[in-house]
Parts: C-alpha cells; sequence; structure tokens
C-alpha cells in the first residue's frame, strides 16, 4: 500500500471537506478557538498526552481487576482518580460487564466522571463518554432499537435512515453520552465477512447516501453538536475494513489503488462532506500495512486530501496489535509511536495506561514531535467545544421525556416493515389469510436475540432476551395476529448457548409430525446473534441442521414459507427452489416480528429491495456492479464452464402483493457535455389492486471505457408510494461527475462516449461529446 499510495498523494493539491477552521469564522467560533489554543498553551505534556488516551469503563469500576466490574455497577474513587488525576485520561468508552444499563445509571457515571475532570483537574477539561449505539442506543436499557444499518438499506428510504438516526441521537444524549461511533460505512461487497449487516450493503452510491442521511440524523442539519439533541459521529472503519481476502475480521485486505478510490473512499468523503467529526480507524491491514500505521492513508488522504480536521479514533486495543498481531513493531513503545506519527488522535487503549507513559517518554527522546501532539490535542478539545461540554459537561435523562416513546417506537416499527423484502412468492401464496393454520418452525421462530442481532444490549447479543421480553418474536407477534389456537410452534432445529456463544440442537421428526395438521408452514431460518471475530464462517451455507430440516419439511407437501433472518447472505440453494415464499428480514430489530407478521397477513405490503446480491454458490460471490469478463457465458461462441453470473436474487431486488408499470422513459438530451446536467424522467404506475411502495431505480453504463466498465451502476434512487392505479413520474438529474470512474492515472474522469440507462425495464442512450477529469477526490479540475 505504500509503495502505491505515496505516489499518488504527493500530487494532491486539491483541500475538500468540512473544516472547523473555515475562513469566514463566527465570534462564537473565533472565541473556541482562542479557548482551545490558551488550554493548549498552558497544559503539560502529560496532560496532553492523558487526552489521547481512551479506557473502557470496566478500568475504572469497583471490581476483581480491569475486565470486568461487580454488580451493582459502582465507580471506584481510587481508579478515577488513577485514570482521570494521575494520567488526565480524556475519554472513556463502553459499558461495564459488556451489558446494558438504564438512564439514571449513565447519568450517574458520566456525572461523577465530569465532576472530577471539570473541578478536580488543574484545566478543568471534561472527558468525552463514547458509545457504540449503532442502531439505536445499544447500551441503554429502553432504548428504541431500530433494524441494523443492512435492512435500513434495504428500506431504500433517506428519511426513514434520518430518522432513526435522530432518535438515535436524543436517546444516546438522554443516557448522556455525546458521542457515537457510527455510522458504518465499510462496503459490504463480500457476504462472507462477519459484520456486513453493520453497513448498508455492496454499492458505493447507496451507502453514501444513507450514510450522509446517518450524519443528518445524529448531527443536525447544520452539524450544530452542541444542541443537547444532537451527537458527534463517527466514520468507521477507515478504509477497506470489509474486503479481507480471507472473508474473515481483522485479516489481510489487498486492495488495487483504483477500487480503494472507486469503490471505498466515496462514501466516507460523502460523510466528511456532510460534516462528521470523528473517524474510527481499520483494524486490519491493507497491501500488508496495518492501517492504524499507515501515515499515507491517515495524514495524507484522509486529512490533507480529504480535509478532515475532526478526531482519529483507533478501534479496540488497536496500537498494541501493531506489537502483537501485526508484527509491524518490536516492542509496545514503537507501537505508540508509528501509530502517533501515522496520524492518531486518540486511543482506545482501552485497559493499560503504558500507553501515557511510552508517549510522554517518545516526545522526550525525539521520537514523537511535540507539533504532532498538539494537532492531536487540539482536535480532541476542539471535538469537546462544539459538543458544548466545556459549558454543560452532562445531559439529564429527565429532559428527554420522548426516550423509549411510542412516537420513537413508531419509527422503528415502520423502518423494519419498510426493510423486509419478498424475495419470491409462487402462486400468490402470501398474503395469508387470518385464522390459517400454521405451523411456525426453525431456530429463529422464538427469538429477539436473532431478530435484533450484535450490539444489542451487549457486544455479541447474547443479552437479547433479558432486556427485550416486552417485544415479540417471529412466533409471538404471528399468535398475536391470528390467534394462538391456529399457530403450532415446534421449533425442529433450535439455538443453544455453550462456551463457544452458541450451537444447535435439532428434533426434526417432532416438527415433520406438527406439519400434518396445518394450512402452512413458516420456516424462519438464518443465524444467532454475532459480530467481528465471533462471527467469522468456514462455510457461507446456511447450517446443515437447517438445510435437513428445511428439506424435511418440503417432503409434507405443505407450502412453506421461508422467513430468513440473517446478518448475510447464507446460501439456501438446496431449498429454495421448494419454497412457496421467501421473506428477507435481515435483522430488523425490536419489531421485527410484528412487522412480518403484518407482511405475511398483508396489513402492510412489502416494499424491501436487496442492498445486496444474493449468492447462489459458494464460488460466485460477484456483485451486481461487476466487469462483462464475470459473464462471458453469455459470449458467443464460449462453451459453458459454469462461468456464468449465477445468483439466487440480484442486487435492488424485491416484490409487492401489487404491480407496477414503468413507461415513457425520457431524457432530456441525447447528446451533452461533462458538464451539463441531464434530466431523466420515467413514469410508474400502481397497475395492482393495492397500494404500494416502490423503489424506482436508475442504472447508468458505461458502454466502452478506457478501463473495463462495471455491467452498470446505481445512480438514483426514489421511494415513491402509489395507490391502485396512481401513477408519477420520477426525474433524476445527473452531471457527468456522477457518472464518472477512476481511470488508470487514478483520477476520477468522465469520457466521452455512449451510455445506456435502464430504469425499471425501460431503456435509452445518451452520449458525452467530451472527456473530463475531476481529481482524485472527485473535485472539478
Amino acid at each position: 500500500m505504500k509503495k502505491i499510495i505515496i505516489s499518488v498523494l504527493a500530487a494532491t493539491t486539491v483541500i475538500i471537506g468540512f473544516s472547523f477552521f473555515t475562513t469566514k469564522k463566527s465570534q462564537k467560533e473565533i472565541t473556541k478557538i482562542e479557548r482551545v489554543e490558551k488550554l493548549l498553551s498552558q497544559m503539560t505534556l502529560e496532560e496532553k498526552v492523558g487526552q489521547m488516551a481512551q479506557v473502557t469503563l470496566d478500568v475504572i469500576t469497583e471490581g476483581d481487576n480491569e475486565f470486568s466490574s461487580y454488580e451493582p455497577l459502582k465507580l471506584s474513587d481510587e481508579l478515577v482518580n488513577k485514570a482521570i488525576l494521575e494520567y488526565h485520561v480524556g475519554s472513556v468508552l463502553n459499558t461495564a460487564n459488556n451489558r446494558a444499563r438504564s438512564t439514571e445509571k449513565w447519568h450517574e457515571v458520566v456525572s461523577q466522571l465530569q465532576e472530577v475532570a471539570t473541578t478536580q483537574t488543574r484545566l478543568k477539561i471534561p472527558v468525552i463518554y463514547g458509545i457504540d449505539a449503532i442502531h439505536g442506543t445499544t447500551y441503554t436499557a429502553g432504548a428504541t432499537l431500530f433494524p441494523q444499518e443492512i435492512a435500513q438499506a434495504a428500506t431504500f428510504n433517506r428519511e426513514l435512515v434520518r430518522r432513526g438516526a435522530e432518535i438515535c441521537a436524543y436517546e444516546t444524549r438522554a443516557s448522556a453520552i455525546p458521542w457515537t461511533f457510527s455510522p458504518v460505512l465499510d462496503m459490504g461487497r463480500d457476504p462472507r465477512f462477519p459484520r456486513i449487516w453493520e453497513g448498508f450493503g455492496e454499492d458505493v452510491y447507496l451507502t453514501s447516501e444513507m450514510g450522509v442521511q446517518m450524519i443528518k440524523g445524529y448531527e443536525g442539519e447544520d452539524n450544530d453538536i452542541s444542541n443537547p439533541l444532537h451527537v458527534a459521529s463517527c466514520l468507521k472503519h477507515f478504509l477497506g475494513y470489509s474486503v479481507p481476502l480471507s472473508g474473515k475480521d481483522r485479516t489481510p485486505a489487498f486492495i488495487p489503488e483504483i477500487e480503494l478510490r472507486e469503490r471505498h473512499i466515496p462514501a466516507f468523503k460523502a460523510a466528511l462532506d456532510a460534516g462528521a467529526h470523528t473517524v474510527m480507524i481499520n483494524s486490519g491491514l491493507i497491501n500488508g500495512t496495518p492501517v492504524h500505521a499507515n501515515y499515507d492513508i491517515l495524514t495524507k488522504l484522509l486529512k490533507e486530501e480529504l480535509g478532515f480536521d475532526g478526531v482519529a479514533v483507533t478501534d479496540w486495543a488497536d496500537i498494541d496489535n501493531l506489537y502483537t498481531r501485526d508484527k509491524v513493531a518490536a516492542t509496545p513503545k514503537e507501537a505508540v509511536k508509528i501509530a502517533i506519527n501515522a496520524g492518531i488522535d486518540m486511543a482506545m487503549i482501552p485497559y493499560s495506561f503504558d500507553f501515557c507513559e511510552d508517549l510522554v517518554e517518545l516526545v522526550h527522546e525525539g521520537e514523537v514531535p511535540m507539533s504532532r501532539i498538539d494537532d492531536a490535542v487540539r482536535r480532541i478539545l476542539n471535538l469537546k467545544h462544539q459538543l458544548g461540554l466545556f459549558d454543560t459537561p452532562v445531559t439529564h435523562y429527565k429532559d428527554y421525556d420522548k426516550f423509549g416513546s411510542k412516537e420513537f417506537e413508531t419509527a422503528a416499527y415502520n423502518a423494519a416493515a419498510e426493510a423486509i423484502t419478498l424475495l419470491k412468492n409462487q402462486e400468490a401464496t402470501l398474503p395469508l389469510k387470518k385464522g390459517a393454520k400454521l405451523l411456525v418452525t426453525g431456530p429463529n421462530a422464538n427469538s429477539m436475540r436473532s431478530l435484533n442481532g450484535g450490539w444489542s444490549y451487549s457486544w455479541q447479543g447474547e443479552k437479547v432476551e433479558e432486556f427485550a421480553a416486552q417485544y415479540n418474536t417471529i412466533l409471538e407477534a404471528i399468535q398475536n395476529f391470528n390467534g394462538k389456537k391456529n399457530v403450532t410452534h415446534v421449533a425442529g432445529v433450535s439455538y443453544v448457548e455453550t462456551g463457544k456463544y452458541w450451537e444447535e440442537t435439532t428434533d426434526i421428526p417432532a416438527a415433520v409430525q406438527a406439519a400434518e395438521k396445518v394450512d402452512y408452514i413458516v420456516l424462519c431460518l438464518g443465524e444467532n446473534s454475532y459480530t467481528e471475530k465471533p462471527g467469522d464462517l468456514h462455510d457461507l451455507k446456511i447450517s446443515q441442521n437447517q438445510i435437513d430440516l428445511a428439506l424435511a419439511l418440503v417432503k409434507t407437501d405443505k407450502p412453506v414459507i421461508l422467513v430468513l433472518n440473517e446478518g448475510r447472505p447464507r446460501l439456501i440453494k438446496n431449498f429454495a427452489k421448494d419454497m412457496n415464499a421467501i421473506v428477507q428480514t435481515y435483522l430488523p430489530g425490536n419489531f421485527g416480528g410484528d412487522a412480518l407478521a403484518d407482511i405475511l397477513f398483508g396489513k402492510v405490503n412489502p416494499s424491501g429491495k436487496l442492498p445486496y446480491t444474493y449468492p447462489m454458490y459458494a464460488n460466485t460471490l460477484v456483485t451486481y456492479d461487476h466487469k462483462p469478463s464475470e459473464e462471458q457465458d453469455k459470449m458467443e461462441g464460449m462453451y459453458d464452464y459454469e462461468s456464468d453470473f449465477a445468483v439466487q436474487f440480484p442486487f435492488g431486488y424485491g416484490l409487492s402483493y401489487t404491480t407496477f408499470e414503468y413507461s415513457d422513459l425520457t431524457v432530456s438530451s441525447t447528446s451533452l457535455s461533462a458538464t451539463d446536467e441531464l434530466t431523466i424522467s420515467v413514469k410508474v404506475t400502481n397497475t395492482g389492486k393495492v397500494t404500494g411502495k416502490e423503489v424506482v431505480q436508475l442504472y447508468i453504463s458505461d458502454l466502452v471505457a478506457s478501463i473495463s466498465p462495471d455491467m452498470k451502476r446505481l445512480r438514483g434512487f426514489e421511494k415513491i408510494n402509489l395507490k391502485a392505479g396512481e401513477s408519477k413520474t420520477v426525474r433524476f438529474t445527473i452531471t457527468g461527475s456522477d457518472i464518472a470512474f477512476v481511470t488508470s492515472d487514478l483520477q476520477w474522469t468522465v469520457e466521452k462516449g455512449d451510455f445506456a440507462i435502464n430504469i425499471g425495464g425501460q431503456s435509452d442512450k445518451f452520449e458525452i461529446t467530451e472527456t473530463k477529469k475531476f481529481g482524485q477526490s472527485g473535485q472539478m479540475l
């Protein structure tokens, strides 16, 4: 990576993105800058280094050791004083004992920390508390949990995504916490990766659009994070984290520079342009270099080229990993030197204070320049000022009367209802008639844990049942809608907790026997909750136990409705063809069961669309925006060596209980320059009998290019609601920069030539009459 990046980033002259130091500063901003500079001039080296340190909550609580806490949770005066008064620690993260806390407890904890920091330290600098609030306020009991990001992407509804982030910000502030480690902007281009569900799927445009909506929701339209309804967002994981060669978490990725710029930078750039205040760094390696050690990515790319003036924070213990795991540092102290000089501003230590001692020594020894320390601390102090922590170090839960409200729950339900995706509906099996006799079976049928996934009340989501008992599982929601007497439940396959998180047990004959007396089988398959390394896979196929259950139930000759509840697309080729209907719920959150039941019985018309390509085979893990050479079977004269682009379901696919007809595709011009605007319009009509929502998707194909072009790319989408018989005209406006790609000179470029448009089966063409370059970051040259 170093050899590639240095050559291309050294020539960069364009600085883009949001900047705290704008040319036109308000008096309020000037005052903050002056306060920061005054503080910085007064700080000792030890105080500065402390601001760069972040410890986990267990380190400063009463307990047997720094890895766990006693219950009920209580801060240790001795350990808090050690962290804040002795080591001058400026940030705390995470929960204790890996479990959610009440708003009252959070207020107590954060208040005590701020009391020490703002009254007992020499310079009265508040701490900043950060939390992984990624689909709602993860670690607060009673908070509103939304669908995970992959499901939010399936809504193709910008407004729903933004509203979810607004509510998460509100409830995180109600928990006295001003900083969320979200959104995840990693590209979900490999379904093997255990964190694909934390992001918005495989498409660059969709991820960029949804990421911007989350930033607006968290930080507000004007990014005023001092507003007590807003929080600072944190983009993660910069950069290229989600495409390791093995598909396993925190293992090496090999990413050509063109791919890095075209697929992985754009979503982060869009979020930075939207004003995001902080960035978390990729825990893995790119082309052999750990990203936490990569000056060219952290400083040259992120801070200089992309103009990022916020805080770059490590992921969990990742400076230590340079020594313990990656072997690019001979000692822990050398690891600190490498990471800080590369551009890290704040370190998730998270347990040991050795980082502070090592960094102080490194500065005294001349191995880390004071200018690098001052730069990092200035960014951290700016963030604290921007959050208003110097004026209001703690927000109070009593000021947030909408916490966990019906209004917020309705928003979470709506997101789940629009995410759930109908993938197959043979002979109109769905919707079901109320009163039908049903067997609800499968390991995911009666589990809140599997509906929510990881980062739900605990890291792996294993404590969900303890905190989410008041919500409805799939089984309970179906019983509520259809009547308990009409619903039989036999699991067939069950998840059982073990020392290795969980495993499956089976009683398939019992499920087969129960199927004899019902009209339909609702088969709920998928995954239990996981994230990060515990989610690594050797086999992308759905488990053999679940395959066996599905095949056994098919033999009963009863109609089978497959409900998928999974964080990534597990292979279902063995039995998908035998299913009468297939519904993908993803990880829909606490209201996923209710939303699914309403869809199964027709109260809600499904409108979700796949945000990834659902693979059919283990060796067809190809995204929709692939190169023509992935489809050589279509070439005349070629033999069929199983080289076709064989997928279970394509990106952007999803059925409805109504039908939509596209017509009258028009373009404002068939020939235009690279800077002209092109308006594309299409008429969409609901030709069915019920109201439905449709995602209108604009795809554009570059027909000939200097680098083999993608078969097609999503360049726009709008979700519309149409009553039966109603029509609407949808318009998209694009320019050359919207259809540019990265050429061999690493510049975003639109080349003259022909382009094809496709919207809902309607097609047309237009011509670009000139070649135009837009620079490495897409800025007009």
